[in-house]
């Protein structure tokens, strides 16, 4: 049954109106056709339509429904495994592309929402938040990293200067990175989908992808229509179900949680964020917060493996927010949702493509404000034969879950208890 209305988040509550978007009915032929209207979807939609294509976009259920309209709203740079790591993983030939590209992103965000002008609450600066030295000194590491890449923008702070743009004593330094930001993430998607249509591009929601067509005249069914294509486009990620059997063993749903106050006073607003920064800690399963547009703090954290939802996530988000601001013990919690992204065995993109002439971007692994805006440009730069990019990140190497799906789960569950132990104990 698809969904014909957002989850209930505050996202949602505070969303700018949207036209209606009918079901496909019938037979339409068309350039591209690109099946999930996230981010990834419409940014490849957009990048399309700018240099000439004819673009169908499939939704399932609304634009934006999933992890686009549902995340933390960071506009975080690079990607969930950092440069270094790639780079010890593929050599430095191609590290050097990747790393070129890390901070595209969230460029190519702040060009779409000028160029098109999207209201969305845009803010500058984002910081990382160390909560013991050995997270102080990857952090020092990463910014090498990073200005070895180009990238400027940083500032490392001590426990006295952070202290100056998070009102807590919970960390003992960080980093501020001015070319982050946080944006209301649904909004940023509503308006990247009117600028689809405003270019000539056609969103038909409430029409999930049910059946691909392969060959060398590809043909995408929904329940009451098809899309005949030169080219499909497969941008689910989390939400793409069993439609394309060989990428669901690669990668795996998860469930991200998200609680939002009440408007707070302007002062005790000031008191939590004095400079409207967003936040992450440093831990594996990290947490994240930031001040909305009308002055409320949504806080996320936690991860479930394989992206049930938890019964009472005010429950498992509170006390985390607390441990940060106990000063707002007696605030009122007026949101609370999940969303899924989706998780590779190494936690970095899958990008490819399938005979021909599908291609496919997903698994972001917790990095896709950003990542997914950049991959709409490396599908757009493939399908006009500019293959360089796009095969820097196609020719990475990927593993299936040990065990298949039925494990991935349980060793996923494990591997995260690891790396929280360590965060904890320090080590």
């Amino acid at each position: 049954m698809p969904h014909t209305s957002y989850p209930s988040s505050y996202y949602a509550a505070s969303a700018n109106p949207v036209p209606a978007r009918p079901e496909l009915q019938g037979e339409v032929e068309t350039d591209v056709c690109v099946i999930g209207a996230g981010y990834t979807g419409l940014s490849t939609a957009l990048f399309l339509l700018e240099n000439g294509f004819k673009v169908t976009v499939l939704e399932a259920a609304k634009a934006g429904f999933g992890a686009s309209g549902r995340n933390g709203g960071q506009i975080v740079n690079s990607y969930s495994r950092d440069i270094d790591v790639i780079e010890r993983s593929v050599g430095a030939k191609q590290a050097k592309l990747l790393g070129d590209m890390a901070f595209e992103g969230g460029r190519i965000i702040r060009e779409r929402i000028a160029k098109y002008n999207i209201q969305c609450d845009l803010k500058d600066g984002g910081v990382f938040a160390a909560l013991s030295a050995k997270q102080m000194g990857h952090l020092e590491s990463q910014k090498k990293l990073w200005e070895r890449f180009g990238h400027t923008q940083l500032e490392l702070m001590d426990a006295k200067r952070i202290r100056e743009v998070v009102g807590t004593d919970s960390y003992v330094g960080g980093m501020l990175d001015m070319s982050g930001g946080h944006i209301h993430p649904l909004n940023l998607a509503l308006g990247e989908a009117a600028a689809v249509e405003s270019l000539g591009g056609v969103i038909h929601e409430q029409s999930p992808a049910v059946k691909i067509d392969r060959g060398a005249n590809p043909v995408v069914h929904t329940p009451k229509g098809r899309v005949k294509a030169k080219f499909i486009v497969v941008a689910g990620n989390a939400y793409l179900g069993g439609l394309v059997p060989e990428l669901a063993s690669k990668s795996m749903p998860c469930g991200t949680q998200v609680i939002t106050t009440e408007p707070l006073s302007a002062d005790l607003a000031k008191s939590l964020l004095p400079t409207d920064y967003c936040v992450e800690d440093c831990n594996y399963l990290l947490d994240y917060y930031r001040l909305t547009g009308d002055n409320r703090l949504i806080f996320g954290g936690g991860v479930v493996y394989g992206a049930r939802d938890p019964s009472n996530i005010e429950a498992i988000i509170r006390p985390k927010m607390l441990k940060v601001f106990p000063q707002l013990k007696d605030v009122k919690i007026d949101f609370a949702w999940t969303g899924n992204f989706l998780l590779t065995l190494s936690r970095l993109p899958q990008v490819g493509r399938i005979g021909d002439n599908i291609y496919y971007s997903q698994g972001c692994s917790g990095h896709g404000v950003t990542y997914t805006h950049l991959a709409g440009k490396l599908l757009a730069e493939v399908l006009r034969g500019q293959a360089e990019r796009f095969d820097a990140f196609a020719t990475l190497p990927h593993y299936p879950f040990p065990g298949g799906r039925m494990f991935q789960v349980p060793f996923s569950a494990i591997g995260a208890w690891y790396y929280t132990m360590r965060d904890k104990l320090g080590i």
